[in-house]
């Protein structure tokens, strides 16, 4: 729909307008017209007065809303692959995997918003050192590449939070950087104080103008107050703040920071030795200051034949999915790497012909839209001899990777029933499968794993993270090989 056709844009306003935006706004436009104008001599006023006319009339308006869907051209570039479009009849139940790439517009990017960001950081005793060294490094660095726009504030807590720069724009760089160079360890880790704190902060911006991003570095467990933040990201994500969670060393609860990112859709990240801060928080930096689509949630409506698995996604950064919630929440659409991620479904014993639907509603928040809903329907045939045909190599590569994942997992599972053979069976089959990929120095540490499970039926704590990060971290590096390869096309 071009311009002398869309309503809102020759009214000047978005779509989400109200009556009295709408009004104002036609009001403001009138005086550009001689007072005896008419529709007939001039277009552009005609134009105007049916806008004014559709737009301020609730019925016209909502039936005009309809129409604009239908025609609309979507910024949202949905791709879905499948591993099956065919099933065979059976008695039995069938795995299939879909693998979703939602693509950043071809033709420009849209405008971006301020950062707000808020950096939480854990300064307790076992931070003193190189640790807390290297993160006082990165953050001069981040502090240098912010704009004068964005708006930052930074948290350090132990048993207890201190607001070292409260939150405000990152024009006076020298004062920002003086303040972060007083932040010194001591106590606990109580990860709540810092998180409120945070929080709070971020709050004192307005957030529908801005990127709300709260980013937490720690290196250890929390203590009696995991449920009150995970509470806190759930309650943040609903006001489109996301958390990004970084664990230093081997001593952080992994399953913990996976719950905290997971209501926003965001990332959290091993950072094996202190040297690595700065490249990781620069890379996080980097994806949140070029958004295309914000808070991208999927909504499974399915039938009760089909029953949802897994959910892993794969770019623009490796991170499992939450689907205990009937809409998934997926994130942002950063950079210019597409969203990826791989579904695994069960579909129900199907002795007859039929026709499978598995419906999928996608919603965004664009600058221009709020709440923008493309729906696609993946249509799965069943049929007493089916046409074999081969999976896609992104799909197949990213389901061999992603099963290495979840036999790590399961390892851990095996470890928590007390099941020790089971896990250095499986630890040692992990083993094999990665040095098959080239992967020598994972295979080598499952392999040690392996022996350690045998002999002390235990896993190192720096073992378990190795392994769990670095499985993820395949299926990323894959997908975003993959999706170059195909850019070069």
């Amino acid at each position: 729909m071009n311009d002398d056709s869309d309503y809102y844009a020759i009214l000047g306003v978005p779509q989400d307008a109200t009556e009295a935006a709408i009004r104002d706004a036609f009001i403001n436009l009138l005086p550009q017209f001689p007072q005896d104008v008419s529709e007939q001599d001039n277009p552009a006023y005609g134009r105007l007065l049916t806008a004014y006319k559709v737009l301020s009339d609730t019925e016209r308006r909502a039936t005009y809303d309809s129409l604009l869907r239908e025609t609309a051209v979507s910024p949202l570039n949905i791709t879905i692959q499948a591993s099956k479009d065919q099933l065979q009849l059976s008695k039995e139940a069938q795995i299939v995997y879909l693998l979703i790439d939602i693509l950043p517009p071809a033709a420009k990017t849209q405008t971006q918003r301020p950062l707000n960001l808020s950096l939480v950081i854990d300064r307790s005793t076992s931070m003193k050192g190189e640790r807390l060294d290297h993160v006082k490094k990165a953050l001069e660095i981040l502090i240098d590449k912010l704009a004068p726009d964005d708006i930052i504030s930074i948290i350090s807590f132990s048993d207890r939070a201190e607001v070292v720069v409260p939150s405000q724009p990152a024009s006076d760089k020298q004062a920002l950087l003086t303040k972060t160079r007083t932040i010194f360890t001591s106590g606990g880790t109580e990860i709540y104080q810092g998180l409120s704190a945070g929080m709070k902060e971020l709050r004192q911006a307005p957030l529908p103008q801005h990127t709300n991003h709260l980013i937490l570095l720690t290196d250890g467990h929390t203590y009696g107050d995991a449920d009150l933040c995970v509470d806190l990201a759930q309650k943040a994500a609903r006001l489109n703040i996301g958390f990004s969670a970084f664990g230093i060393g081997s001593e952080w609860d992994d399953q913990f920071l996976d719950k905290l990112v997971a209501p926003s859709g965001s990332q959290s990240q091993y950072i094996e030795t202190p040297d690595q801060i700065i490249n990781y928080l620069q890379k996080r930096i980097q994806g949140l200051g070029s958004i295309h689509a914000r808070n991208i949630r999927l909504s499974l409506d399915l039938p009760q034949t089909i029953i949802p698995q897994f959910g892993f996604k794969l770019s623009p950064f490796a991170q499992p999915i939450t689907l205990k919630e009937q809409e998934i929440k997926l994130g942002n659409l950063e950079g210019r790497r597409p969203l990826s991620f791989l579904l695994e479904f069960t579909i129900a014993a199907q002795p007859r012909e039929t026709r499978i639907n598995i419906p999928l509603h996608f919603t965004a928040d664009l600058p221009e839209r709020h709440n923008h809903t493309v729906k696609h329907q993946h249509q799965i045939i069943v049929l007493d001899n089916p046409i074999h045909i081969a999976p896609p190599d992104a799909l197949i590569k990213a389901v061999r990777l992603l099963n290495m994942y979840r036999m790590n997992e399961k390892v851990a599972s095996d470890v928590q029933a007390g099941d020790m053979l089971a896990a250095t069976r499986r630890m040692k089959h992990l083993s094999t499968r990665l040095l098959e990929l080239g992967q020598t120095k994972l295979a080598q540490q499952a392999y040690s794993e392996g022996d350690r499970l045998e002999t002390m039926g235990t896993m190192s704590l720096e073992g378990q993270k190795k392994l769990k990060f670095g499985t993820r971290a395949l299926l990323g590096q894959t997908i975003a090989a993959l999706n170059s390869d195909t850019n070069d096309l």
